[in-house]
């Protein structure tokens, strides 16, 4: 497979939205107190151009948005720790190695970004991300970091990236 990972561009705005939402449609997830109600769904390059220590990756293949993922400095969240956010892929693209290279580019621009933790938040419906988020080291928290505003998730989960901070 062909594929390209790279930072979103104003082009993908549309795409990225549709891909997102529809994951939410396939697994019947809650659409209020979740990303799919974020005001900011509208210009997610805008939300990210204009955000320090923030970067989106699309993964796509012949112009098509397979996947998205990026990392984002939360607000509320303790100073060495960032968010991994709107994590997402289309059904024909999971299972492929897509989701974990995302997830690695995420990684390795928080670690570059200063960053010594990652934290995420999902719901019960997406039970495969999670196992994903597990296999790469992400641990359960009892209770939420920060101030997401996502009412409705109800996993919290951290990973060390290893930088002393």
């Amino acid at each position: 497979m062909n594929i390209t990972y790279r930072p979103i561009q104003k082009k993908d705005n549309l795409a990225v939205k549709e891909l997102i939402q529809n994951v939410f449609v396939e697994f019947d997830a809650p659409r209020e107190g979740t990303v799919f109600a974020d005001p900011e769904m509208e210009d997610l390059f805008g939300l990210f151009e204009k955000t320090p220590k923030s970067i989106f990756y699309v993964a796509e293949k012949e112009g098509e948005v397979l996947g998205c993922c990026g990392v984002y400095p939360t607000e509320g969240l303790p100073p060495n720790v960032a968010e991994m956010v709107k994590f997402y892929l289309s059904s024909g693209a999971r299972g492929k190695g897509i989701g974990k290279a995302l997830m690695d580019k995420c990684m390795e621009s928080a670690q570059a970004f200063g960053f010594g933790n990652l934290y995420i938040e999902s719901i019960p419906e997406f039970e495969n991300a999670v196992k994903l988020y597990e296999r790469q080291g992400f641990i359960r928290l009892e209770k939420p970091l920060g101030d997401t505003g996502h009412f409705t998730c109800s996993i919290w989960m951290l990973k060390d990236l290893g930088l002393e901070t």
